[in-house]
């Protein structure tokens, strides 16, 4: 066949689900009360875990033409795997798995998979051209269950060995999607079978890596003994063996099996408390494919997928969890102090920064209109009724859209007291960026409105909005209130991180003592000291380019993976505003604005006076916006 450009350095084949966890550790299915939503599936999460581990991946498969297909979908292009071999069925449901922890040994688990979108896929799905641009392609044990399905991955290895490609096979036995038990026991790990054992035999001869645990390896040989197992695969195939061992690692054989099988090569282990053990083996085979399709000693590729696989069953979910290669590699210098690994703040901040995070952003362009108590006062001075404030807020929403024009990297800051018919109108527009406001406007020390309980509440807010939080805090501030704003945000971080939502905060030091130029770089300093880590800054304009480089400094210093700082506007004009941005214009850490009065206020007075109206509005609010957008990327010229 004809050589190919190797654009994709695996591509895994076969099931991809929805996968709801229940969120209530230690409870029997029956009694769990909300679940968490991922994506699940072998092949699906090892397309996942290796994209994040730095190769080039793809998942083949099928989904529905729903909105659970979609998410599996849009979360591939959000991991950074390719998308291009996923088929969307258009008569079939995206399959759905039901998991839970009820112990530290009990997993209960239960598959929706009935004439299920994945497996559907047929010989038909499998382009050649496709498969001809790849290093190796993996195939999975559950696929090979059923005739169509079966015979999909078999073109598949066949294009691949033709096209000089690594054939993986990830035996993934799951008796229940064998038809060997029933639908409650899903979890179930070995049930011995002639009938899929003679189908996984006839595989092995076509491998160049095989993958299982021991329960697999004897389902896949046909044996009941893990040496006779072993030596029978070895008779077939010339494989490159990894016998998963759980929590004793993997050992590898390459050659003959030894007299001995614990003399086959190992990497370095590491000891975990088990959280869930679901998706470790994922992890694990994520794991090795980075070193040995890498060109890493086996010992090396034995250690990165123990780590990975440490990391998995330490944490509650299956392919959320898989380590990005920052985060091992970190692990693997600094290592951790916990058995637990869930609870390493360092290793936590590392793996929401590199995989916890939505969308990437260059710039963020905002128009803040998250102001309550400010239209409050334009209300009362104009004699307006409180209630339109939410439609001119509605307004807002047009003016920043208009100004967007489809562009990423602009976005709106809106409250819910008055802008929730306008957070609404705002989600409907492509890739904006959205923040929301906890704090309760002027407090100081810092309240939160509505609530205190903010855990409770992130729950209900959309994964994609950023929270906002305004603190009036100056570094000379006295020690109580320094302490308890400190404490404030501190939960309020904690709680973000729990319920994986970004969160940005504003300081304002100005209004409550001098500022000097390492004024803000001391309120940040003793905010990241106390662990609170936010996504990004939203700082007051600095006096001079100085002043930013401390600001640069204190960030880098302290988190590299911060995504940066926008400036606020204080109802500054725009001329002042234009001074400012052209200050930062050697920031490495500035990355835009989100300015809110200087743009709003001259029409909101206007409007809720009755002196303008709403096209008016719009049109004044996007000049003013679409002046700041250009004096900001004008700012280096």
């Amino acid at each position: 066949m004809e050589e190919r450009e190797k654009t994709l350095d695996v591509i895994t084949i076969g099931r991809a689900s929805v996968d709801l966890y229940g969120q209530q550790i230690g409870a029997r299915l029956e009694d769990v009360a909300s679940f968490a939503k991922s994506v699940g599936g072998c092949p699906a999460n090892i397309a996942i875990g290796t994209a994040r581990l730095g190769l080039k991946s793809a998942w083949l498969g099928r989904v529905g033409d729903e909105a659970f297909g979609r998410f599996i979908t849009e979360q591939m292009a959000r991991e950074g795997a390719s998308t291009e071999g996923i088929v969307t069925d258009k008569d079939r449901l995206t399959a759905l798995a039901i998991l839970g922890v009820e112990d530290d040994a009990r997993f209960p688990l239960i598959f929706y998979r009935e004439d299920c979108a994945d497996m559907a896929l047929t010989e038909g799905d499998i382009s050649e051209n496709f498969i001809a641009r790849a290093r190796s392609v993996l195939v999975t044990g559950t696929h090979f269950s059923r005739p169509h399905t079966s015979a999909a991955q078999k073109i598949a290895m066949t294009f691949a060995k033709g096209y000089g490609a690594k054939v993986i096979f990830d035996i993934d036995f799951r008796p229940n999607l064998w038809g060997l038990a029933g639908h409650g026991a899903g979890e179930e790990r070995y049930i011995r079978s002639h009938t899929v054992s003679e189908r996984l035999k006839s595989v092995l001869p076509h491998c160049d890596l095989i993958v299982g645990t021991e329960e697999e390896i004897l389902i896949g040989s046909g044996e009941t003994d893990l040496d006779a197992a072993l030596r029978a695969i070895r008779q077939v195939s010339s494989a490159l063996i990894v016998l998963k061992r759980g929590p004793m690692g993997c050992i590898v054989y390459d050659g003959a099996i030894p007299d001995n099988i614990e003399d086959g090569i190992v990497g370095k282990g590491f000891p975990i408390d088990v959280y869930n053990t679901l998706g470790a083996g994922d992890a694990f085979m994520s794991g090795f494919l980075r070193g040995w399709l890498r060109g890493e000693t086996l010992e090396t590729c034995a250690t990165w997928a123990n780590a990975c696989g440490a990391f998995a069953v330490s944490r509650l979910l299956c392919s959320p969890e898989i380590p990005s290669f920052e985060e091992l590699s970190f692990f693997l210098e600094q290592g951790s102090e916990y058995t637990a690994l869930r609870k390493d703040r360092a290793l936590n901040h590392i793996h929401w920064a590199t995989t916890g995070r939505r969308r990437a952003y260059a710039s963020l362009k905002a128009l803040a209109i998250d102001h309550r108590s400010q239209f409050e006062e334009m209300a009362e001075r104009a004699g307006a009724d409180r209630d339109r404030i939410a439609g001119f807020k509605l307004l807002a929403v047009e003016a920043a859209a208009k100004v967007a024009g489809g562009r990423d990297g602009f976005g709106m800051l809106l409250d819910e007291k008055y802008g929730r018919a306008a957070l609404f109108a705002a989600a409907k527009v492509p890739d904006f960026w959205i923040g929301r406001p906890v704090e309760l406007p002027g407090s100081r020390p810092l309240k939160f409105e509505f609530s205190q309980d903010m855990g409770s509440r992130l729950v209900e807010w959309p994964v994609d909005h950023t929270i906002k939080c305004l603190a009036f805090f100056h570094p000379d501030d006295p020690d109580d209130m320094r302490l308890e704003q400190t404490e404030k945000l501190g939960a309020l971080y904690d709680a973000a991180r729990s319920v994986g939502r970004e969160v940005l905060i504003e300081i304002i030091a100005g209004k409550n003592g001098p500022m000097e130029a390492d004024t803000v770089p001391r309120v940040l300093t003793e905010l990241y000291s106390a662990g609170i880590k936010p996504d990004w800054w939203k700082l007051e304009p600095q006096a001079d380019a100085g002043a930013w480089a401390l600001i640069d400094e204190t960030i880098k210093v302290n988190d590299p993976w911060c995504r940066g700082v926008v400036l606020l506007g204080l109802d500054a004009p725009a001329d002042a505003l234009e001074a400012a941005f052209k200050a930062t214009a050697g920031s490495a850490s500035v990355k835009g604005f989100a300015v809110g009065r200087t743009i709003f206020a001259g029409a909101a007075e206007k409007w809720l006076a009755g002196e303008m109206d709403d096209s008016e509005a719009v049109a004044d609010m996007a000049e003013r916006f679409g002046a700041l957008v250009d004096a900001w990327e004008a700012r280096e010229q």
